[in-house]
C-alpha cells in the first residue's frame, strides 16, 4: 500500500484505536467522531494549488499546520470542553509529522 494511503487510513484508525482503548463502551463512538472532527484542520488544504499533493509535507506549509496554530492546539486541552477536540488536533498533527519524516527519510 503506498505511503499516502497509508497516511489516510491512519487518520481514521488513531483516532478509533484511541476512542477505543481510553473510553468506556457507552462513549467511544462520540470520542471517535471528537476526534474525527479535528479533520477540519485539513480545510487550510483548499488554499493550495494543488489541493492535495501526496508528497508535500503539510508540516509549517499550510496555516492550520504550522507552529502557532499548533501551540494553540495545545492551549485547547486545558479547557475540559475543548479538550478532546484538542487531542484530535494533536493525533492529526503527530500523524502528519510521521508522514513528513517517512517522505523525507524513506522515500
Amino acid at each position: 500500500m503506498p505511503r499516502s494511503e497509508i497516511h489516510i487510513l491512519l487518520h481514521v484508525l488513531v483516532p478509533l484505536a484511541a476512542a477505543w482503548l481510553f473510553f468506556p463502551n457507552n462513549q467511544r463512538t462520540k470520542a471517535f467522531l471528537i476526534l474525527m472532527l479535528a479533520l477540519v484542520i485539513d480545510l487550510d488544504h483548499l488554499l493550495a494549488t494543488p489541493i492535495y499533493a501526496p508528497n508535500r509535507c503539510s508540516i509549517g506549509f499550510h496555516p492550520l499546520h504550522t507552529l502557532p496554530a499548533m501551540v494553540g492546539y495545545v492551549i485547547l486541552l486545558a479547557p475540559a470542553k475543548t479538550r478532546l477536540f484538542a487531542l484530535g488536533l494533536l493525533i492529526h498533527i503527530g500523524l502528519d509529522l510521521i508522514d513528513c519524516a517517512w517522505m523525507r527519510w524513506l522515500g
